[in-house]
């Protein structure tokens, strides 16, 4: 299975993760890696699905790309949603 480097922006991780911001998950899909993330900060995957968008290997993704195939080393970024009005 690929391992992907995982990055969160410093003020997400330091509402969520207790400030740790890059993570290295085995996960063959952008739904593996919140997956994995859940499981080490329960609840972490909710808001990752509703306050960021993603960026996979320089792509955003708008919509949730939850089975975007990751490859060895894809570099995946969690980026806090814009609010405008």
């Amino acid at each position: 299975m690929p391992t992907a480097l995982v990055s969160l922006s410093s003020g997400f991780s330091r509402r969520y993760t207790g400030g740790r911001r890059e993570f290295e998950i085995e996960a063959k899909n952008l739904r593996g890696v919140i997956r994995a993330l859940d499981e080490m900060y329960p609840g972490l995957g909710e808001h990752l699905e509703e306050e960021t968008t993603v960026a996979i290997d320089g792509q955003i993704h708008d919509q949730p790309g939850y089975f975007q195939t990751l490859r060895q080393g894809s570099e995946v970024f969690f980026i806090p949603k814009l609010e405008g009005g």
